[in-house]
């Protein structure tokens, strides 16, 4: 099992509308790849560090798929209009990472 972060830094020069992030391009996430093995997805919002300085994150997305192999196979189905949808909500660039799950 892999779970990919979608992770979309916090700062004030990008815009990020998550009224449409959560109503409409998670249910979109959800649509299209559930057929291809992603069975989770969370949403977190940054609301702190410990120290009080400025977040490095503003949301993160958690899209768990059995496989690497699935994560692709969604990607090469929808993964353009995944993509084109991005811009609808933000005018940052994600930082993505993919992580195999060990526990």
């Amino acid at each position: 099992m892999i779970q990919v972060t979608v992770m979309y830094p916090a700062d004030d020069k990008t815009k990020f509308d998550l009224d449409y992030y959560m109503k409409t391009h998670i249910p979109l996430l959800k649509e299209r790849w559930t057929e291809f093995g992603l069975s989770n997805v969370q949403v977190l919002r940054g609301a702190g560090k410990p120290d009080g300085s400025p977040l490095d994150y503003r949301v993160i997305a958690l899209l768990t798929f059995g496989s690497l192999d699935d994560f692709k196979n969604a990607g090469k189905a929808h993964g353009r209009e995944i993509f084109a949808d991005i811009p609808k909500f933000t005018d940052g660039q994600a930082v993505v990472q993919i992580n195999d799950v060990v526990g």
